[in-house]
């Protein structure tokens, strides 16, 4: 998973193709939680870039998208919101690959 260090890199990455983008931090417990899955989770939605976002380092960004709550997933076709699984409430592996079906459904990709 990359790391989405600037406003600038956030939105050139995203611009082509599937991606999601998971906002979390490293003092998060519930992110701290789901890290152990996410290989796996990548791996099951290889259709998908995955990309990390720190909501430390990008807060102004996290403001303007509405991410209040973390972790957080947003996917995106060609740069444009599929769909967002935005909360602060911890997220099971479960809970995550349904996001990511469903957000597949919705390109008409399954």
């Amino acid at each position: 998973m990359q790391t989405l260090e600037s406003k600038e890199l956030y939105f050139s990455k995203i611009k082509d193709g599937l991606s999601v983008v998971m906002f979390s931090a490293n003092w998060c417990p519930d992110c701290v939680v789901i890290e152990p899955v996410l290989p796996e989770i990548e791996a099951n939605f290889s259709n998908f870039t995955f990309y990390y976002a720190d909501r430390d380092t990008l807060i102004d960004l996290c403001s303007e998208l509405g991410i209040f709550g973390i972790p957080s997933f947003i996917t995106y076709q060609d740069g444009n919101e599929i769909d967002r699984f935005v909360s602060k409430d911890r997220k099971s592996k479960e809970e995550i690959e349904l996001f990511l079906q469903r957000s597949l459904e919705k390109t008409g990709g399954l």
